[in-house]
């Protein structure tokens, strides 16, 4: 013991001369007239301005890396930029090939049909296939009209067709959201309903336990309060009797502080000292009988207090479960309409935009 009290004596006397040396040192710092500023600690400042340094390094070191990430992606979609255009150009240019071969102007084929010699040239095969009637007529103009009218006309179906679609997924997704955040809001509740009945069963088993205890507290300290009562009764009626009987037999002084002097030898009590300890016996009783019953009604008043509370929290719970539950009803009718306005106004809208008779009369109206 005396080694540890000195060992500890020795820490704190070394952790004291640590305090007064970075003080005096700190004291050197400040009040020289040297180095320091009046009212500024020049080592605190360079500590500042060092950290302000590396502040200003890493963020400049993130912009870098957010430049050179700009940089990067700017790279990339000028390739993308120059990919894309050397696609157009060769779709272009396949596309002018296509209408040099298949697709010359009626210019050129008046010269052809004007060209003796490549009429000459021309086998049968091919004077058939030449277009009859006059330079410049297209007989099949009205098949190529209808052809393009159906073209349309599939078109039209097909994006009516994938719109419908796409809706009806939509749709799906949707009833696969709700449906499931329905099952999430009742395994929800299914887990706050255990967890209720959980803490009412943990509530309710402290409560037994918690009377358990009580009762088996209040028969010990009822026992222990009998058996002292019976101890004292004992003890008082040795006394009595001891009295009576004169076994008391030790040295009393006497009035005038004589020893061995005593003025009676009847040591009998008087029947009113046998009154008076039976009505202090009786005094005791009741006021053990008073207190036991405050105690109890104390007891009482703690456990109603108990179960007063515990009722009230449980209409709290059931209270804010049915807000709850509300709320819930509230959203899920509201999601409800604001779906239902939504698609009205897809109907409003698919309404409006499907085509008519008079939207096929706008195409083809010009020979150019």
């Amino acid at each position: 013991m005396f080694n540890v009290e000195l060992l500890s004596d020795r820490v704190a006397a070394a952790s004291l001369e640590k305090r007064r040396n970075r003080e005096m040192q700190r004291q050197e710092r400040i009040f020289n007239a040297k180095v320091r500023t009046t009212g500024i600690d020049k080592e605190a400042l360079d500590c500042q301005v060092k950290e302000k340094e590396k502040r200003a390094e890493a963020e400049e070191e993130s912009l870098n890396a957010c430049a050179a990430d700009m940089l990067h992606d700017s790279k990339a979609a000028c390739l993308l930029n120059s990919r894309q255009v050397k696609e157009e150009r060769v779709m272009e240019k396949a596309v002018a090939q296509y209408r040099q071969h298949f697709q010359q102007p009626w210019s050129q084929r008046e010269h052809d049909l004007n060209d003796p010699e490549r009429c000459r040239n021309t086998d049968r095969d091919g004077a058939q296939m030449m277009p009859p009637g006059l330079v410049g007529e297209d007989p099949g103009s009205k098949d190529r009209l209808k052809r393009q009218k159906e073209q349309l006309r599939d078109w039209l179906v097909q994006q009516q067709y994938e719109r419908a679609a796409a809706r009806h997924q939509q749709r799906l997704e949707e009833q696969q959201y709700d449906q499931s955040r329905v099952n999430l809001d009742n395994k929800a509740l299914q887990l706050e309903k255990i967890e209720q009945q959980r803490r009412k069963a943990a509530a309710l088993a402290t409560k037994d336990y918690n009377l358990a205890k009580w009762g088996k507290t209040e028969e010990r300290r009822r026992r222990e309060r009998e058996r002292d009562d019976e101890d004292n009764q004992a003890d008082i009626l040795n006394h009595l009797q001891g009295e009576l009987i004169g076994e008391d037999a030790a040295p009393v002084l006497g009035v005038l502080g004589v020893p061995c002097l005593r003025p009676s030898v009847d040591k009998r009590a008087p029947p009113q000292s046998l009154e008076q300890v039976i009505q202090f016996q009786k005094y005791q009783t009741e006021e053990k009988k008073r207190i036991e019953s405050e105690k109890r009604q104390e007891e009482e008043r703690q456990d109603r207090f108990r179960v007063d509370s515990a009722r009230t929290a449980l209409l709290l719970e059931r209270q804010q479960a049915r807000l709850n539950k509300q709320l819930r009803r509230d959203l899920d009718s509201t999601n409800a309409k604001l779906a239902e306005a939504q698609k009205q106004q897809e109907q409003a809208l698919e309404k409006s935009c499907s085509p008519d008779d008079g939207f096929f009369t706008k195409f083809n109206t010009s020979s150019r």
